[in-house]
């Protein structure tokens, strides 16, 4: 029998994510700190909202770009965010997820061998995808004496005759960096030169703890260069209405338009309806949720502190990304030994690239009181390393 299966995905190894949560799921008295997922439940009047959809019978397929009102909201929501008109006819299109909006950009944009310049640590679904679209993933390591943030020089050397795309991940994933407005016109500058195009993945846009998030896409001239990736999941607690959004070119959103129409047809039709009211009277659930999540990251930032572990400070999203590399072991083998002997999940830095050798990403998507216990736990841990290593 022949080999029923496509090399190039067998080759593509699985997310490094979920194999501790696998076992954490099954560990009496664990915690996990390693789900990218907000512990909060979407807010009331955006659930009341999708069932007043189904109660009205809106159970059909909208159009493959999504609900007018939905994109129209989406404008209006980017104009008075980030300062960026959007027409919402054929500049906008709801997707599964921002996921699936970075899947059919790079789907849509990228002919087969054309480079695809990833910042790493990141988001997991980045190489994978770009390979699935026929690209060559090109990564660029990122450095923690630079917060982690992606410099004009590191992006200029990284540049061949094949690069075709940037995907700019902040604020990021795993590492809570972000990029303020001078770096991002000292990268803007780069592309414009080289004549390179930008995904912009935004999606923790609104879980910024240093002043507002500034997009690429608001600079001069990288409007016409950039697909901006955004979605519900994260700013709203919404990760299970699978909702996200792609805007830019009004040429390249009409062919990730076709991808999603033979692939999807539409996203579901009942959380379309609840992000408009999300959209619409949502601001001030986004601002309890991220004075939340600054709580949270100050007091895990302030514990490190007392502990003496490293890290640097994280302004965005809700991960914090620790340095472990005094105490000798790899990432995996940390957070293995930290789970069987203290039963706390958390993510090795290796899952998001090479470069996250010797760090671990901590959601603090959590309580306060689930914090407090594992990092008691974790106080435990490292001092008992500590004593190993004496």
């Amino acid at each position: 029998m022949r080999n029923p299966l496509a090399e190039h995905v067998v080759e593509i190894k699985p997310s490094g994510i979920r194999k501790f949560f696998d076992i954490v799921s099954e560990m009496k008295d664990a915690i996990s700190l390693g789900v990218g997922e907000p512990d909060f439940d979407t807010p009331w009047h955006i659930r009341d909202e999708g069932i007043y959809s189904l109660e009205k019978g809106r159970t059909f397929y909208t159009s493959n770009s999504g609900l007018k009102e939905l994109r129209m909201e989406i404008c209006n929501y980017l104009k008075r965010r980030i300062g960026v008109s959007y027409h919402f006819n054929d500049e906008v299109i709801i997707t599964v997820g921002g996921s699936e909006g970075i899947d059919i950009a790079l789907r849509a944009m990228l002919n087969p061998g054309e480079e695809v310049l990833i910042p790493q640590p990141s988001y997991v679904s980045y190489e994978p995808c770009t390979i699935l679209a026929g690209g060559k993933p090109v990564i660029i390591n990122l450095n923690a004496e630079n917060e982690f943030r992606l410099t004009a020089q590191e992006l200029r050397n990284a540049i061949t005759d094949k690069t075709k795309i940037l995907i700019l991940p902040f604020p990021n994933n795993p590492t809570g960096a972000i990029m303020e407005k001078g770096d991002l016109e000292a990268i803007a500058e780069v592309i414009r030169e080289k004549d390179i195009f930008v995904i912009s993945d935004e999606i923790y846009s609104e879980l910024s703890y240093k002043g507002d998030h500034v997009s690429i896409v608001s600079l001069p001239g990288m409007q016409e260069r950039t697909i901006l990736i955004n979605g519900f999941s994260k700013a709203y607690a919404m990760t299970g209405w699978r909702l996200g959004y792609a805007c830019g070119p009004k040429e390249i959103i009409a062919q990730m338009t076709k991808i999603h129409q033979f692939a999807i047809m539409c996203a579901p039709t009942t959380s379309q309806y609840a992000a408009v009211e999300a959209l619409r009277n949502g601001d001030a659930d986004v601002e309890m949720m991220r004075d939340a999540y600054n709580q949270r990251r100050r007091f895990l930032m302030n514990a490190f502190q007392e502990m003496g572990l490293e890290c640097f400070e994280p302004f965005g999203a809700f991960y914090v990304f620790p340095c472990i590399k005094e105490f000798g072991l790899t990432s995996e083998e940390f957070a293995t030994r930290f789970l069987n002997e203290e039963k706390v999940a958390v993510v090795p830095g290796t899952a998001f690239g090479d470069c996250g050798e010797g760090f671990l990403r901590i959601s603090y998507a959590y309580s306060i009181e689930n914090l407090k216990v594992a990092l008691e736990r974790l106080n435990r841990f490292i001092e008992r390393l500590r004593a190993e290593n004496k």
